[in-house]
């Protein structure tokens, strides 16, 4: 984990921001980039990421902002980085888990990790969007809509954007899963 005191200029510029401003969807957990292990909170959390994006001007930054959402993420268990769990297609190692509650239409969580600090970033991101939603919703979110509004699309490596659209692809895999009836 990096220190605070080796944040970057971004990250001292979006924690600012963030005290100046009233956080959205007030008693609900929300990213706070102070906080090394992130709850994450759909609404709250991929809303304050636009913001932040928005209030960054220059993509160095917005670079620099990703990979320090990926630094916050909750240590991912090693038990956990094997095959099993490995996202395919990504050039870069990446590895999600998911885990629903029980119920027709369950609530899936996921947990994930890269070894790319970029990619990590993106992990950080995915599991804004999706992660702490009911099965049916994931299967109905547009992510890449969600890429567009942050501006990803188009400055993203296609190396990256593949293996993002792997990460994408198999979150809404695990999500149609969860709601086919038990055998």
């Amino acid at each position: 984990m990096v220190g605070f005191e080796n944040r970057s200029a971004a990250y001292i510029r979006v924690r600012e921001h963030r005290k100046r401003r009233k956080p959205p969807f007030a008693g609900r957990h929300h990213l706070n980039i102070d906080t090394p292990y992130i709850r994450f909170s759909m609404a709250t959390t991929i809303t304050e990421i636009f913001d932040d994006f928005a209030f960054l001007d220059e993509w160095e930054d917005r670079y620099r902002y990703v990979i320090e959402l990926g630094q916050a993420l909750p240590p991912f268990p090693e038990a956990a980085r094997t095959d099993v769990y490995k996202v395919p297609g990504c050039v870069s190692q990446v590895w999600l888990t998911t885990n629903l509650e029980a119920g027709p239409d369950p609530i899936v969580t996921f947990a994930g990790d890269s070894d790319a600090h970029i990619v990590k970033g993106l992990v950080a991101i995915m599991l804004a969007l999706f992660s702490g939603r009911r099965a049916s919703e994931i299967v109905g979110l547009d992510a890449e809509a969600t890429l567009r509004k942050l501006g990803l699309d188009e400055h993203l490596t296609p190396q990256r954007a593949n293996g993002l659209r792997s990460m994408v692809k198999r979150i809404k895999r695990d999500a149609v899963a969860a709601l086919e009836p038990a055998e």
